[in-house]
């Protein structure tokens, strides 16, 4: 098992700094989210984003790959019926998974809640099948990238779209590529009626990545998620990829955070 920290969680933190401090604080990886590195994503270069990952490997880091695919530009989206629009999606979602490769990343965690969402005229079936034929496109390139599109089930307050991950796994079949798997996230879990041990045995043959935190939008270990059965579970499935940190609550600082969550995870994992 290997563990990651998500690097928006140190703010506006140079990124050498912010390698420097994940690594000293015993991560193996880095989580990266577009949107930090420069204010569109879209002008990142597959030179510089060579670049950010060299950055990270001379701290000691391997990149894990890219998340919060869709903050900005904000108006993309997966569900779209705008034929222009799911175009320009599909580009950008290409541009991410030469960056990532760039990087030396393997991950594309789609997550975007608000850049997934069905509007009430919609289709419910055909939004569904407009997403499968973006993710299809995205993940021709990603395959040749070997770079691995990682839905993300998410719960219902905060979209509409894939909130379980049975529904997730029905749109990874849809897709039918081995570049798009599934994202498991304990604070989205949470919102299933399933236990988080269940999903993760019933999701074992897609799970690509994994992130560790709590519903209370802090680190893990810091509310009422019993990580026990979680543990477990990923265990008795051989998971044996990254764990990543990613919270959203950044309080008290950056700091206390890394040092908590990965003295919380060694523990829980035994490491």
């Amino acid at each position: 098992m290997k563990f990651a920290l998500c690097n928006e969680t140190y703010g506006n933190w140079d990124f050498n700094a912010t390698c420097d401090h994940i690594a000293k604080s015993g991560y193996d990886g880095v989580e990266i989210a577009p949107f930090t590195l420069k204010e569109d994503p879209r002008d990142i270069t597959e030179k510089e984003a060579e670049n950010f990952g060299n950055q990270a490997k001379s701290a000691g880091l391997e990149v894990v790959g890219l998340h919060w695919l869709l903050v900005k530009p904000s108006w993309l989206h997966l569900t779209s019926d705008d034929k222009l629009l799911q175009k320009d999606t599909i580009h950008f979602g290409q541009h991410l998974a030469r960056i990532c490769a760039a990087m030396g990343g393997n991950i594309m965690v789609w997550g975007s809640p608000n850049q997934r969402n069905i509007a009430p005229d919609w289709d419910r079936k055909d939004a569904v099948k407009r997403a499968a034929e973006t993710l299809s496109k995205i993940s021709e390139t990603a395959l040749e990238l070997g770079v691995t599109i990682a839905m993300e089930p998410l719960a219902k307050k905060e979209t509409n779209f894939l909130n379980t991950a049975e529904e997730t796994i029905n749109l990874i079949e849809e897709v039918s590529s081995p570049a798009c798997k599934l994202h498991l996230d304990v604070k989205a879990m949470s919102d299933e009626s399933k236990p988080i041990s269940q999903i993760i045995l019933e999701s074992k043959d897609y799970i690509a990545h994994f992130h560790a935190n709590d519903p209370n939008l802090r680190g893990p270990g810091t509310g009422d998620v019993d990580y026990s059965p979680i543990v477990e579970s990923l265990q008795s499935i051989e998971y044996d990829r990254f764990v990543s940190v990613e919270v959203f609550d950044y309080t008290p600082d950056p700091e206390t955070i890394a040092k908590e969550s990965i003295e919380f995870l060694k523990a829980a994992f035994g490491k």
